[in-house]
């Protein structure tokens, strides 16, 4: 039986001429990635454990995203390890404000991930490299210490599951509509420690915002990772970003995966995932059927939703326009290059004068830690990826999540509406 693209990957890493589903390997890693939240238990786990050494300070990469510029003392003293560690090895991938970014659109921009490559971070959505034909995923911050020491880490080699993708996306669908589709369509345990890979005629019409967002949400289907393939595409996103070699993983024509779906991308309209978790999805054709959901907040940012092609989406639908008088709009570019393509392109503009606020690059609202916290009886719609109980704020608030043109919309009328 032939390999997934997943088995591939880790079978390379490891020096194995093949590995199968359930077996333990001991892999080499190209990048360890952590923030200022696990960052610092990364820190102290590795002191604790007498290393004095990391296995190569170009491939370590320590983001200070989720609370900065600090938000309070505990937050600034966890920056201030987090940059004595980093100046103590001279790590040269070392991103604090002015220069950093959230984490997960910050990386495949500074071409620090590539196709093939193995990627583990102290942060659950480290899977979406995937969208660039690597290998990546959340681990805990002891696993990220000893990756950093060492340069390897254990894995259980998952089995996979199989997404044939055809067609086209209609206007005003995006990659978040097509992740949080078949959210709803498995459940958030239906990829339960499995790889998802998607494959298919259809993945020509996804941009690679697209794949990146699905990528990043593999995790909120339980999954181990989400991988595409390495197309045209792809080569031209890392063209003067990655000058290393590269590996390109097909899988096997006789691959063997645990299941397969078809996905249709024309037949997917623009989705939301109710409270409180991202499988309770109904597309906007049933919301428009319901009672209006009344909002208070509006977020379009996030590792998921940032990238310029959302703050343009979200643009196109602010453009001329004033968002609802009891709705609060923040808007968060998820790097400052994009920022400042933001400013360029005139949609900064667009923002303030719609009445948003526009914050520098931060986590901060998506996990409840700044920037945009909730009170008890607020909702919120918001392109961020995860929507659990208090994942904004208070334990009864509730968060919506959907693409940044749906967002945009509802923050124009004050409820859930359609952007078309």
């Amino acid at each position: 039986m032939g390999m997934t693209m997943t088995q591939k990957i880790l079978a390379n890493h490891a020096g194995l001429e093949k590995v199968v589903a359930g077996q333990l390997i001991n892999a080499n890693l190209d990048m360890v990635l952590a923030n200022d939240i696990t960052g610092p238990v990364s820190i102290d786990e590795f002191e604790n454990h007498g290393f004095d050494g990391v296995f190569n300070k170009e491939k370590i990469s320590l983001v200070m995203d989720h609370f900065t510029p600090n938000k309070d003392i505990k937050s600034a003293e966890q920056c201030k390890k987090c940059r004595t560690f980093a100046k103590s090895f001279n790590i040269t991938n070392f991103y604090d404000v002015g220069n950093m970014g959230i984490e997960h659109a910050l990386l495949p921009e500074k071409g620090l991930v590539a196709p093939g490559e193995l990627v583990i971070g102290a942060d659950s959505h480290t899977c979406t490299y995937g969208a660039l034909g690597a290998f990546s995923t959340g681990v805990g911050s002891t696993d990220v210490a000893a990756g950093m020491a060492t340069g390897k880490a254990w894995f259980k080699v998952p089995s996979g599951i199989k997404f044939n993708i055809s067609g086209k996306l209609n206007k005003y669908v995006s990659g978040k509509d097509v992740i949080l589709h078949i959210i709803g369509m498995i459940g958030v345990d239906g990829a339960l420690y499995k790889s998802m890979e998607f494959m298919g005629d259809g993945i020509k019409n996804l941009s690679m915002d697209d794949r990146l967002c699905v990528s990043n949400m593999a995790i909120e289907a339980g999954a181990k990772n989400g991988i595409f393939p390495v197309d045209e595409l792809t080569k031209e996103y890392i063209s003067g970003k990655v000058c290393r070699k590269i590996t390109s993983n097909y899988p096997d024509d006789d691959a063997e995966y645990e299941k397969e779906y078809n996905i249709d991308l024309s037949t997917i309209k623009p989705t939301v995932a109710f409270p409180h978790l991202p499988e309770n999805t109904h597309d906007i054709d049933e919301i428009n059927g319901m009672e209006p959901i009344k909002i208070n907040q509006v977020v379009i940012g996030s590792c998921t939703n940032g990238r310029l092609s959302d703050m343009k989406e979200a643009a196109e639908i602010l453009n001329g326009k004033k968002i609802h008088e009891d709705v609060r709009g923040i808007i968060i570019p998820a790097t400052q290059k994009i920022y400042k393509e933001c400013i360029k392109l005139g949609y900064l503009d667009i923002f303030i004068d719609a009445g948003c606020v526009v914050s520098t690059p931060t986590c901060g609202p998506c996990l409840g830690g700044h920037m945009g916290i909730l009170a008890s009886g607020e909702s919120c719609v918001a392109t961020t990826n995860r929507n659990f109980v208090g994942r904004m704020g208070h334990v009864d608030s509730k968060v919506y999540l959907a693409n940044p043109s749906v967002a945009a919309a509802s923050a124009i009328t004050g409820t859930i509406s359609s952007p078309l």
